[in-house]
């Protein structure tokens, strides 16, 4: 959709790869603004480790003018017919489809993303979009007391908040927004958008969809931000619910600043996922779905990836020889390359974090199976890496990396096995390989998270709920639970003279 944005063409290797960078503006009641602070952020190829473009950050009075024009435009989204309103999100998510190819290269550029995942995050938003869009005509309530038995004709009405905002992260920001956008707009939300600063094309992009598609000027805003951007959006007081995705330091400070006036959220953090991969398991499959998803498209770099691989001791050694097989046919490189299983990490920050806690495992007993370097070429690339003899209570087994590591830790029994899966703080994911479902079963209920896939299950699954407990968040995204978080209830009764 060249003739509805500007653009300006970035520098260094993406220049001469032909990709175009839109010029990114705050986007405010359905016009393109600039800040009055004139702050900006030089953003840094993740690829090349030099600045590509500079982005235009909103200041308070930014986040301030977004806030009312989403609060004026409530009273009449609400009101919108609801088969209008899916109508909009219909055609929201065929435009992403459409522009599937433009949303991989401009992944590339922003946070180093491989095309041929950038295409498939593409598809997947547009499913959640098309999922959501089928909710808005289904907001019913139910009667709750009867004229016979309690005197009462009672009903309740499930209602929308208001101005919601949306805090999103920066390693897949079109699927984090479509986690989060579609479900509160079917709902009769409007919102308030602020991507990371690190990531800010696929949002200009976003916004021109939103107007493509036809949604009235003020439903939808965005503001590419600072934590200050997002720490007014969270405190504002025209803004009624927060939906944040990212790191639990940040979400600390917005349950600080929303517990003054018990404004409720949406919390999607951090994870330390176990793969428990027992004896009878198809080893092949196991070890290739640990490796394509722990490594495949983000770099490590998501918060629901099988990072810890639990292993029965009986089958170590053939677990350990196929994974390094796997890993070593893995192509790091050029993210434009549609070849390239992953890319770079997203900056130098994250780099030094990601070899400080490689380097401290194998000084603490682990043993490097594969990987363990940064590789030697141009911007922010670490070889994929797994550690095995991983003490369970080591850092590397506990924190959560968010980069290219595996690591390994043996188990004897189910028990076991069981017991160090839960020995983290988090709660998100947890994985099972096993030909016995019984067993599988048996040992799922046991698992403290919030999703166990079996065998291959993909995740995001947009009809399943996705959502941890500990510290790995509040509330859920997907299915009818995550719609239901857009949406609160009222109850209404009238008197009955029996």
């Amino acid at each position: 959709m060249s003739d509805l944005r500007e653009r300006s063409r970035g520098n260094g290797d993406y220049a001469a790869a032909n990709v175009e960078l839109p010029k990114v503006h705050l986007r405010i009641n359905g016009e393109k603004v600039l800040p009055k602070s004139g702050e900006s952020w030089d953003h840094v190829n993740p690829v090349t480790g030099a600045v590509d473009a500079t982005i235009p950050l909103a200041d308070a009075a930014a986040v301030d003018n977004a806030v009312q024009h989403a609060h004026a435009a409530f009273d009449g989204w609400r009101r919108t017919a609801p088969a209008r309103r899916r109508e909009l999100l219909l055609k929201l998510a065929d435009l992403m489809e459409q522009h599937g190819d433009e949303i991989a290269r401009l992944g590339t550029a922003e946070n180093g993303r491989p095309v041929r995942s950038g295409s498939a995050f593409a598809v997947l938003a547009a499913e959640w979009t098309r999922y959501y869009a089928g909710w808005a005509d289904k907001i019913i309530g139910e009667v709750t007391g009867s004229p016979q038995q309690d005197g009462e004709l009672g009903y309740t009405m499930p209602q929308p908040y208001g101005v919601v905002g949306l805090v999103i992260t920066w390693n897949a920001p079109l699927m984090s927004i479509a986690m989060k956008a579609p479900a509160a707009l079917a709902a009769g939300n409007t919102v308030v958008i602020k991507p990371s600063e690190l990531t800010p094309f696929t949002g200009e992009l976003f916004m021109d969809l939103v107007e493509a598609a036809g949604f009235p000027p003020g439903v939808v805003n965005l503001l590419p931000g600072t934590a200050d951007a997002g720490q007014r959006l969270v405190t504002h007081p025209l803004v009624k619910k927060i939906s944040f995705t990212g790191g639990l330091p940040t979400a600390t400070k917005i349950l600080t600043a929303c517990a003054e006036t018990a404004k409720p959220v949406v919390l999607e953090l951090g994870g330390k996922s176990a793969n428990i991969v027992l004896e009878d398991a198809d080893l092949d499959a196991a070890c290739a779905f640990n490796m394509g998803v722990a490594f495949g498209g983000l770099a490590g770099q998501g918060c629901g990836l099988p990072t810890r691989m639990l292993v029965h001791e009986s089958i170590h050694d053939e677990v350990v020889a196929k994974v390094r097989t796997l890993v070593n046919a893995i192509k790091v490189g050029d993210p434009t390359d549609p070849a390239t299983g992953y890319g770079p990490v997203i900056s130098q920050g994250a780099v030094d974090r990601i070899m400080g806690m490689i380097e401290r495992a194998v000084a603490d007993g682990a043993t490097l199976v594969v990987g363990g370097k940064r590789m030697d070429r141009p911007g922010y690339y670490i070889e994929p890496t797994v550690l095995t003899n991983v003490d369970s209570s080591s850092e590397i087994a506990q924190i959560e990396v968010f980069g290219p590591v595996v690591a390994i830790t043996t188990f004897a029994t189910d028990e076991e096995a069981i017991m160090i899966a839960n020995s983290t703080r988090y709660g998100l994911s947890s994985y099972i390989q096993t030909k016995d479902l019984t067993r599988a079963h048996r040992i799922a209920a046991e698992l403290e998270a919030g999703e166990v896939l079996i065998n291959g299950a993909p995740n995001l699954a947009v009809h399943r709920p996705f959502g941890g407990i500990g510290i790995s968040g509040v509330g859920k995204e997907g299915g009818r639970a995550g719609f239901e978080e857009f949406l609160r209830v009222k109850s209404v009764a009238i008197a009955i003279d029996r």
